[in-house]
């Protein structure tokens, strides 16, 4: 005779056998990152209808998740402006003698920028000897007004710069922050200078695509991917389209899904944040827009997932993490995914200086112990920024592995019983304050 079982017993069971544990299905995995790298899209470039459209997909399946929209937002879009600047107009005279617009090159958030005088305005030298790169990238970091005579052998690498300049700076806000105006020529005695320089200014708005999971602590978990890329080339023949599958629609499929997975656990102590940041190619922007609008202080670590569609040098479903050694977060995703056989790498990479080109040194900045996760295998990776970065160069299991692994390995955040430590700022080079 079978032994019955306490009713209770009986109920709990039968509720159990009702509903599914969570779980990230290979099936969904394919199908989010089928649409997100597809023609469709048109590579989901910045300020293009195909980000709009992307935009509004992210927006659907997190609420399918049953996520909640960012506090003060109405929907999920995170909706912000961005300004770009071009200095197209400029005149600059040196000791009384015009300069000609040639050897020029203006940065500068500012429509109108007039210097009479050489007061408040630093002046450096980059003499033949000089490292150009590293003197105008020190510059940059300092932020103050500087006028900069180059040594015309350094006339390819100004030239770069000035072409680059001459695309605009992209700024929250117009008329602030310091300048930067560079002469290519020969050393001087400078005694006077005077400089006007006029901007045209465009205004373009971008959006954030963010869900919240809200759990019993304010402290907070980010889950991040950027969702955009390089858009069209119509000078191509043929394919036109960078889709970029692997960068980086295949992290923000992670970020999608990892929202279902998490939603369906339903038992998260800490609040969990889901972001597909906008402008990542072209300067990090959607992150720098979204760290001015939340507590850093209150955001315990970010995952941020970068390239994860193709097998790592580790091997199939294995990833890598940038940054390794900056907190211990690393250290802690490697207990929990003990119980797999798994675990995160340290950046094979460091020459590349990964940890500063993605989306995390934004809240590394600020103290989070925010790092980007990746299997990409830069050293041999052929479609990376190509139009061959498509679906068929993806490994699709590989990638949904990857996924169920750090959906493990950040089980102790979600349930608020593991804290990393926090990134040393004093040991993070800051963004630039001028470009």
């Amino acid at each position: 005779m079978k032994k019955l079982l306490p009713f209770t017993l009986l109920l709990a069971s039968c509720q159990s056998a009702m509903t599914p544990p969570p779980s990230i299905e290979h099936s969904q995995v394919v199908s989010d990152i089928t649409y997100l790298a597809s023609d469709e899209l048109k590579g989901r470039a910045t300020f293009s209808p195909g980000i709009t459209q992307a935009a509004e997909f992210i927006s659907k399946r997190f609420k399918e998740a049953g996520l909640v929209p960012l506090e003060g937002l109405s929907g999920y879009q995170q909706h912000f402006s961005l300004f770009n600047i071009k200095s197209n107009d400029f005149s600059l005279s040196i000791n009384g003698q015009v300069v000609d617009d040639k050897i020029i090159a203006v940065a500068t958030a500012y429509e109108l920028l007039n210097w009479q005088s050489l007061d408040g305005v630093e002046l450096v030298v980059i003499n033949k000897d000089d490292n150009f790169r590293n003197m105008i990238s020190e510059i940059n970091s300092d932020g103050k007004n500087t006028l900069v005579i180059a040594h015309p052998s350094h006339q390819k690498m100004f030239s770069g710069y000035q072409q680059y300049f001459a695309g605009g700076l992209n700024k929250f806000a117009l008329n602030t922050g310091a300048s930067l105006v560079m002469v290519l020529g020969e050393t001087q005695d400078i005694k006077s200078i005077e400089l006007q320089a006029k901007a045209s200014v465009t205004e373009q708005k971008l959006a954030n695509v963010v869900g919240v999971l809200p759990g019993k602590s304010k402290e907070v978990v980010l889950f991040s991917a950027h969702y955009d890329h390089l858009g069209m080339d119509e000078s191509k023949s043929g394919d036109k389209i960078y889709n970029g599958a692997d960068d980086d629609a295949s992290g923000t499929t992670a970020v999608i899904n990892l929202a279902s997975y998490y939603a369906q656990q339903g038992d998260n102590q800490r609040t969990l944040m889901f972001s597909a940041f906008t402008a990542e190619e072209i300067g990090g922007y959607g992150s720098r827009y979204f760290s001015n609008q939340v507590d850093a202080d209150n955001i315990s670590a970010m995952i941020n997932i970068e390239m994860i569609g193709k097998p790592s040098k580790f091997g199939a479903g294995t990833f890598w993490m940038t940054g390794y050694e900056r907190s211990d977060l690393g250290q802690i995703m490697n207990t929990a995914m003990q119980s797999i056989d798994q675990k995160v790498h340290a950046d094979p990479y460091p020459k590349q200086r990964l940890f500063y080109r993605s989306d995390n040194a934004t809240l590394a900045r600020l103290g989070v112990p925010a790092h980007s996760f990746s299997s990409t295998q830069l050293d041999k990776d052929k479609h990376y920024h190509q139009l061959s970065d498509d679906i068929a160069s993806l490994d699709l299991p590989s990638m949904t592995a990857v996924i169920k692994s750090i959906a493990i390995g950040s089980q102790s955040l979600v349930d608020g019983t593991a804290t990393p430590t926090r990134v040393d700022t004093s040991k993070v080079k800051s963004a630039g304050k001028i470009y």
